[in-house]
């Protein structure tokens, strides 16, 4: 019998152990893995996806491909437009480091708190001109083609300007444009763009019609018109690339989106545009079991990723049971924990105050943190912690700290189900995610964001502006560090994410979603680190949802104990979970959507995995 126990034991180890580097036995998963041995790109559209291949195939590199695949997304409207912002992470097998890139854009000159105080709004709106901030899209992608890339920006942008001739159009973003055809009319140049039909029943494309955007296809023309210039007075590739970028914000492009933003209502200038620039950064990083987790600064609600996975390391995880009742409650104890830190602390680090970020991710914090985890009952007032001390100072804003749950902004299902409904589209609203890696070893993770349908288009550009400014507040109670400012970045959810083992790549995942984004990266990265899955089977994997974090969008509200379980979720652990003080809504699909790709090292290959829905995909070789 003893010996029978040790011959399981060590069967255990060693499927666990091959499970890390993705070699399981057969699974069946409702789409197949991706593999590669040259180069992997998966991202939220298959028409992008076959950009990025179409970049590989012609010699480009990861960040090359990754390029391309964002300008094919920002042309397909593909939740996101060009006048968004990009937040991306790098690792340059050159230098054997990770590099953050801050693309997002600012609050611009007019807009204080006063501002929107004095129209007596809450928070920034959430649409039209006044919801924007600078665009940082055309930005970070020629930041970083010029900077880690090989290819010209002509390359790059000849499959989205091939698009923006026209493009047959995908049903999912032509009812889109259709159920906000009342809100697109309010703007003449997106009524232009969005509605060729305009007076007909259906103002809107229809699937499968061409669609062309001769507006952006000329935008993009001048970009690389001004590329080829540089090249022809002799000026490298890396100039003629940043040649192209001072056209965008500081000529004549820049102009038309400043004047076609202000006839419509909105703040933005051209000297605002002429002051932005994007940041290269240092990534945060924390360590997992050995693993290291890379996320982007404190602008980014990234961090509250790894401040959960610190909390997370005080438990046996694999001990209670993938999705079990106490697994589910523990991940959602701890997302609490760092998601009250995330909604009182963290805001852009270029303003003061300056965030206690050392503080928030050390391990010591961690495991105080962990130690308010009732194992029995949610706690549906969790409030921020006091990372200071963990960092020798004092809490500037104890004041604001203990009178912070005061003003919570709850909302509940029953009260009224058509604002539980807009709170939902808002809380989890999805934009698009890259990934791309070659055999080089350049990985990319990228989740752009901004200008969704239905955007505001600036002018004569064909570019929709942002609708960022949202995710700022305007009274210092909610936030102290994240109060709208001129110049200012707002606190956005995006994050993509990296991961490295010994030394090396091990994950690049990242998803669409809002607020939801961290809390599923989160369950998909555990899901491989802890339960031993492939990066598609961790994809495809239920996960669950919280609702107890303040939304970043629309009216910043909550659902307290708001847990999102699967449809299949059996009845006895839905009662044992209410029991336990949460309600429950459910879902037929919630694994994502999220984006991977996985490093084979037995046999230094790719593995890549998308969730089974939606249309995020990819393609290797």
């Amino acid at each position: 019998m003893k010996k029978t126990v040790i011959l399981i034991s060590m069967l255990s180890l060693f499927i666990m152990s091959h499970a890390q580097s993705f070699n399981t036995f057969p699974v069946t998963t409702q789409k197949p893995p991706l593999h590669g041995r040259h180069w992997m790109a998966v991202t939220g559209k298959p028409l992008a996806a076959t950009a990025g291949a179409m970049i590989f195939d012609r010699g480009g590199n990861a960040v090359d491909a990754a390029c391309a695949m964002l300008a094919a997304t920002c042309t397909m409207w593909d939740v996101l437009s060009w006048g968004g912002e990009t937040q991306a992470l790098i690792y340059n097998p050159n230098t054997g480091k990770v590099i953050a890139i801050n693309a997002l854009g600012v609050a611009p000159a007019g807009a204080t708190a006063e501002f929107f105080r004095n129209r007596d709004m809450k928070y920034p709106p959430e649409y039209g001109p006044l919801a924007a901030v600078t665009p940082g899209t055309p930005g970070g992608l020629m930041t970083m083609l010029a900077e880690y890339g090989t290819m010209s920006l002509r390359e790059v942008l000849a499959p989205a300007m091939q698009m923006a001739e026209g493009y047959p159009i995908e049903a999912q973003t032509a009812n889109s444009i259709e159920r906000n055809k009342r809100r697109i009319r309010e703007w003449p140049y997106s009524a232009t763009v969005f509605l060729p039909h305009a007076g007909e029943e259906r103002e809107a494309p229809s699937a499968g019609e061409i669609f062309v955007q001769q507006d952006l296809l000329a935008t993009l023309t001048k970009l690389v018109e001004a590329e080829q210039q540089a090249l022809k007075k002799r000026k490298s590739r890396k100039k003629a690339i940043y040649a192209a970028y001072e056209r965008f914000y500081r000529g004549d492009i820049g102009a038309e989106f400043a004047r076609g933003c202000q006839e419509q209502g909105g703040l933005i200038t051209a000297e605002d545009l002429a002051k932005w620039q994007v940041k290269i950064e240092e990534p945060m990083m924390t360590t997992y079991r050995g693993i290291e987790v890379y996320k982007l600064q404190q602008w980014t609600q990234g961090p509250v990723m790894l401040q959960t996975l610190n909390i997370l390391e005080n438990f046996d995880l694999q001990e209670m049971g993938y999705n079990s009742v106490r697994y589910i409650h523990t991940l959602y104890q701890a997302m609490n924990l760092a998601y009250a830190d995330r909604d009182f602390y963290y805001g852009d680090p270029a303003y003061p105050p300056e965030e206690p970020m050392q503080g928030l991710l050390s391990k010591e914090y961690a495991r105080e943190r962990s130690k308010m985890i009732d194992p029995d009952r949610n706690d549906p007032a969790v409030t921020p912690g006091d990372p200071y001390p963990f960092e020798g100072k004092v809490n500037p804003f104890t004041t604001l700290l203990n009178a912070w749950q005061a003003s919570a902004r709850n909302i509940y299902p029953s009260d009224d189900p058509q604002e539980y409904e807009r709170f939902l589209g808002s809380f989890q609203s999805g934009t698009t995610s890259i990934e791309t890696a070659d055999r080089e070893g350049w990985v990319v993770s990228v989740t752009p964001s901004g200008g969704w349908i239905p955007a505001c288009i600036a002018g004569n550009t064909g570019v929709g502006m942002s609708q960022r400014m949202q995710s700022f507040v305007v009274d210092e109670k909610e936030n102290p560090y994240n109060v709208v400012e001129p110049g200012k970045r707002p606190r956005v959810t995006l994050t993509p994410s990296l991961a490295m083992k010994d030394g090396k790549p091990w994950l690049a995942f990242a998803k669409q979603g809002g607020d939801e984004q961290d809390q599923l990266l989160l369950q998909f990265f555990l899901n491989v680190a802890e339960f031993g899955m492939t990066v598609q089977e961790a994809c495809e994997a239920p996960s669950f949802k919280t609702r107890q974090m303040y939304s970043s969008f629309g009216d910043h509200q909550k659902v307290a104990g708001g847990l999102v379980l699967n449809n299949q979720m059996p009845s006895w652990m839905r009662k044992e979970l209410a029991s336990m003080g949460y309600r429950l809504s459910f879902q037929e699909r919630t694994s994502g959507p999220v984006n991977a790709i996985g490093f084979d090292f037995d046999h230094g290959t790719f593995w890549g995995g998308s969730s089974n829905y939606g249309e995020d995909y990819g393609i290797g070789w």
